[in-house]
């Protein structure tokens, strides 16, 4: 933790003592004779769990402080045993404040492990809120990028603007590289993964106003390709990259033509071909996990005991959807990465009818995933290895045919039956159920331990991050702004309810929908932004 404030403001009309601002630190169940070292210093005090921890502060602006050693053993920790946790813990009180409110006044707290940031509270309040007026201030002037430039976000609602400050908060730096930055994929559990990284790209920086920030991204995640695929899990420093995923090196394509379209940055085109060529050429003679170009253009991937897509849960040797043959969303991503390497081949001067070729092929493949009778995309041809075996599972992957720049569907028709479907089963006001309501294996509860979760991770719970797949598409197909900002309206309420100011990672797929997972999750809230600015620039396009 690097600075928190504490702020408490007396409106009530009457002057009131704000006694027992009793602080405690949770630290598991602890035997009875731990002393912590509680010292005193100019306006709070300085904590030690032991001699060489890192020392946590706790200050206040004003007020008699009164320092604490007791010990509240027991907590109960309902939500932990929900989900098959340890579910007791004991806190620690360490110091009391206690002042006295005038109306109107303030009282201020910071809490901070640095102790650079020991300064005086209004200071440091104030160089946050400077913060944030800068972070406005390049998002308002993002008009002038080229894919943005029919939006005024001077006009956005309040809470599109909160969505901008929320996206900071993921973006961070990479320790062991110079100006090397990454995406956080969401809080409180996840690091960077490949996959959550390129996904939020263009909505965490592009749709923010901050384009060099996606550069650096670009850039640094290049240095990690092998034999064709980025890592899903990004490493620690001194650690092995993780490489089981299809998708992350696709969506890196998307990632770098929203990026050059926002930009015109011919110069990473160039620094960054050689390495792309790399990935095309890795895919059609075949690379790890089975994935490879198959005879009729479509990208064939898995094998039994890996998860390669998005749907990833694993328990043990099980995975659960485990979607072995030609994923849909893959064979849209993988036509959309070809048309983006014809257009860089063109745009630097290389030879480009060998992409064009490839994409051609791979559109006229692509129809095999029309499932007539059903009126929408198989989601997996050629399941667990099988000619003869297309799954017809209505599950949300087929969005993506629909909301990419350029579709592989070859009428319009199919596109609006996509939607018309998916609105129907899967669509609520948080995002799209992982499976339809409707199939035997649909679970509308995410809850319980380990086990009980993952294996109804992408069974129907609601993901956060497709709402925007689905917005965009809904757009494409009816052309009608006002409804598609309606769909984006409730994530507006949800700010309030989670994590405070950002959107969370997944809901339930039963009503009252409730929030599970990560609190503040960087594809949701990239998606969301980049939605609706999608929407902005679409309805003055069409005025």
């Amino acid at each position: 933790m690097e600075l928190l404030f504490g702020r408490f403001l007396n409106t009530d009309g009457k002057s009131k003592i704000c006694s027992k601002h009793c602080f405690c630190f949770p630290t598991g169940l602890i035997g009875d004779n731990w002393q912590m070292q509680v010292d005193l210093i100019e306006k709070g005090v300085c904590i030690k769990a032991f001699s060489t921890a890192t020392p946590f502060y706790l200050l206040s602006d004003r007020g008699i402080l009164t320092l604490a050693h007791d010990w509240y053993r027991g907590f109960d920790l309902a939500m932990e045993r929900e989900r098959g946790l340890s579910d007791r813990e004991d806190h620690m009180h360490v110091v009391t404040f206690e002042v006295k409110l005038e109306v109107g006044e303030t009282l201020t707290i910071i809490a901070s492990t640095n102790s650079d940031n020991l300064v005086n509270g209004e200071i440091a309040l104030q160089t946050q809120r400077d913060r944030e007026t800068k972070l406005l201030e390049a998002w308002y002037s993002s008009y002038t990028l080229n894919s943005f430039s029919n939006v005024q976000p001077q006009l956005a609602p309040d809470w599109i603007k909160h969505l901008v400050l929320a996206a900071d908060q993921f973006i961070v730096d990479r320790p062991e590289l110079d100006n090397g930055k990454t995406i956080i994929a969401g809080y409180h559990w996840f690091s960077d993964w490949g996959r959550d990284t390129m996904i939020s790209l263009s909505g965490l920086t592009l749709a923010t106003g901050r384009p060099e920030i996606a550069r650096s991204i670009l850039l640094t995640f290049a240095q990690y390709l092998d034999r064709g695929m980025l890592p899903n899990r990004f490493p620690d420093i001194g650690e092995t990259p993780e490489y089981n995923t299809v998708d992350a090196t696709l969506w890196y394509f998307e990632a770098i033509r929203a990026y050059h379209a926002a930009t015109g940055d011919d110069q990473l085109l160039y620094q960054i071909f050689p390495a792309l060529e790399e990935v095309i050429d890795w895919h059609c003679k075949g690379t790890r996990y089975n994935i490879h170009l198959d005879s009729d253009g479509l990208i064939y991937a898995g094998e039994t005991g890996v998860q390669l897509t998005w749907m990833d849960a694993k328990i043990g040797d099980w995975v659960v959807t485990p979607r072995i043959g030609k994923p849909v969303e893959i064979n849209a991503l993988w036509y959309c990465a070809l048309a983006t390497m014809s257009m860089i081949a063109q745009k630097i001067g290389k030879p480009h009818n060998r992409y064009e070729k490839l994409a051609d092929r791979a559109r006229i493949g692509f129809q095999q995933f029309w499932n007539s009778s059903t009126g929408y995309c198989y989601d997996v041809l050629n399941a667990d290895d099988k000619a003869d075996c297309n799954d017809d599972t209505l599950r949300p992957n087929q969005i993506f045919a629909v909301s990419l720049p350029i579709s592989p569907l070859l009428t319009q028709l199919q596109q609006k039956s996509i939607v018309e479907a998916c609105g129907r089963s899967l669509l609520t006001s948080y995002g799209l159920r992982s499976l339809s309501s409707n199939h035997p294996d649909y679970c509308g509860h995410y809850g319980g331990n380990s086990y009980q979760r993952d294996s109804v991770y992408h069974q129907g719970t609601v993901w956060g991050w497709l709402i925007g797949g689905f917005v965009r598409s809904h757009l494409r197909v009816y052309q009608n702004p006002e409804q598609a900002h309606a769909l984006l309206q409730p994530m507006s309420n949800h700010l309030k309810a989670g994590g405070l100011g950002s959107l969370s990672e997944i809901f339930d797929g039963d009503a009252p929908m409730r929030l599970r997972g990560c609190i503040a999750q960087a594809w949701t809230v990239a998606s969301v932004l980049q939605a609706w600015m999608f929407i902005e620039q679409e309805s003055k396009n069409t005025n």
